[in-house]
């Protein structure tokens, strides 16, 4: 057999095994034809050697925000998957946003689709952000939507005046979705708990970027997150409830997951790393906590962080993303937007932080490949479900991105072998267009070696990035899987034919 590529001596990790040390992979056209020892090698074949390093999936991160008009200062395309290339990230799936008064999806997917026709070094797909969702755009065009470009999720957000959608506009959209086959995801906070404290605050004149963390207390994820669950129970559908920061809320989930109902969770690196004390003046710059500033908020106590991994470690989480949404914190238009003729006024800061290219160093680093195993928060298995698998299933690329098998792409991270990954994570080093990073100063046991596209190595960390903008394709998506617990499931309470009387 000949192969263009074969990766050997490296130690293959899969979410549910760490194959024997020093097996080869084979790749052909792209694709992984073969695992095994010895694998030949032609004049034709390309040989990489792990040196004993930890082979991964290349990460799937499925909740990105680039070239969103909302963001005028943020990552585009070729920044942003340069960022994720960088990081070890193979595949984003990104958003694209309906306006509430955009009447079609149509011309909204058109533009998107011209702001990354040709300018991305990753693989990549979209989300449909649902802000008014018609009849004609529920029963019309999602369907095409999805039968001919294969977007396969939509997004839906309870908070936002100018984006949040109501609970019955929830619940058509999750009836709908159901019967599509698609993912729906939601941004779960209490819109009225939020716009009551924010005018409290600003009545008060604390208006510090601190106080961003005071108007979206954890309570009002937590109400949300409930609420949220019981809309896609009523429909018996499946839901992920994105970028999750609470304990309590996630204690919902759990519940849900706990009586089998299709309940997936989200949740990113700033909650699990960061504290709302980063949103603090520092010396010399009173608005330095602008830096911070995503939705939901930074918490505030440690126990918070310790509460999120529980969560990962356990389960309940199903995704781990970066939720990238950055926006430069010098230029006017990004973070500065928050000073209003000198005066911070934190409900001006545009959310979202940088964190496409750092998110799975800062995860691979609480697995035992950098950590004693008496101290790794999670095994490497799971580090691969997190970062990959659990996404590729989720959002319908299954069979083709998340694993390390036969007939996938060849989309692999190639780590350090043993200790001699670590670095420190500084803004200076990194690939996206921001000009901060949240992560300054963070140690971390590794960094990803290689980074390998379709059998293309488009990441080399002695060279930097090698891979070619236009090298990353669009992907067509099928039906999600649903990972934890079932549909065809009756909410508590509700005789056997009720829904029969209504549906």
């Amino acid at each position: 057999m000949d192969f263009d590529l074969v990766v050997r001596n490296g130690i293959i990790v899969t979410a549910s095994e760490i194959l024997q040390p020093g097996l080869d992979i084979g790749i052909q056209a792209g694709k992984i034809i073969c695992i095994g020892a010895g694998l030949p090698a032609t004049a034709n074949t390309e040989v990489l050697d792990a040196e004993g390093a930890y082979i991964t999936p290349g990460g799937v991160d499925s909740h990105v925000h680039l070239a969103q008009a909302n963001a005028p200062t943020g990552d585009g395309w070729e920044t942003g998957t340069r960022s994720a290339v960088a990081g070890g990230t193979t595949t984003i799936i990104a958003f694209a946003s309906q306006e509430k008064t955009d009447e079609s999806l149509f011309p909204v997917l058109d533009e998107y689709d011209k702001t990354s026709k040709d300018q991305s070094y990753c693989d990549y797909s979209y989300h449909f952000i649902l802000t008014n969702p018609t009849t004609k755009i529920l029963t019309e065009e999602l369907p095409v939507l999805f039968r001919e470009r294969g977007i396969s999720s939509v997004k839906l957000y309870m908070t936002y005046e100018l984006m949040k959608v109501s609970d019955r506009q929830v619940l058509e959209i999750l009836f709908t979705c159901k019967r599509l086959g698609m993912t729906t995801m939601i941004h779960a906070e209490s819109h009225d708990m939020i716009s009551f404290i924010i005018e409290g605050l600003e009545r008060n004149r604390n208006t510090e970027p601190y106080f961003h963390a005071i108007a979206r207390p954890r309570i009002a994820e937590d109400e949300a997150s409930y609420r949220a669950i019981s809309l896609a129970e009523l429909a018996d559908a499946p839901m992920l409830i994105v970028h999750m920061s609470s304990e309590i809320a996630l204690g919902h989930v759990r519940e849900a997951q706990g009586r089998l109902l299709p309940i997936h969770a989200e949740t990113c690196p700033q909650y699990l790393f960061l504290l709302s004390e980063n949103l603090k003046a520092v010396e010399h710059d009173h608005f330095h906590g602008a830096k911070h500033v995503c939705s939901p908020p930074l918490r505030h106590d440690p126990a918070d962080l310790e509460g999120l991994w529980r969560n990962v470690a356990n389960g309940t989480v199903t995704t781990f993303s970066s939720d990238h949404a950055p926006s430069k914190y010098y230029p006017e238009g990004g973070k500065r937007l928050g000073l209003v003729d000198g005066i911070p006024r934190f409900a001006k800061i545009p959310n979202g932080l940088p964190g496409l290219e750092t998110r799975l160093p800062l995860l691979f680093n609480q697995t035992p490949a950098c950590r004693p195993e008496g101290k790794a928060r999670l095994s490497l298995p799971r580090f691969v479900q997190l970062a990959s698998t659990n996404a590729a299933k989720l959002y319908g690329l299954d069979g083709r991105k998340g694993s390390i098998a036969p007939g996938y792409d060849a989309d692999l991270i190639i780590w350090h072998a043993g200790n001699t990954g670590a670095r420190t994570i500084h803004q200076k080093d990194l690939h996206h267009d921001i000009d901060y990073t949240p992560y300054e100063g963070m140690e971390v046991g590794n960094w990803p070696r290689y980074t390998v596209l379709r059998g293309t190595v488009v990441w080399d960390q002695g060279k930097g990035v090698v891979g070619k903008m236009e090298y990353g394709q669009w992907l067509k998506r099928g039906r999600g899987e649903v990972l934890v617990g079932r549909t065809g499931n009756l909410p508590r309470g509700m005789l056997p034919e009720e829904r029969g009387y209504w549906m």
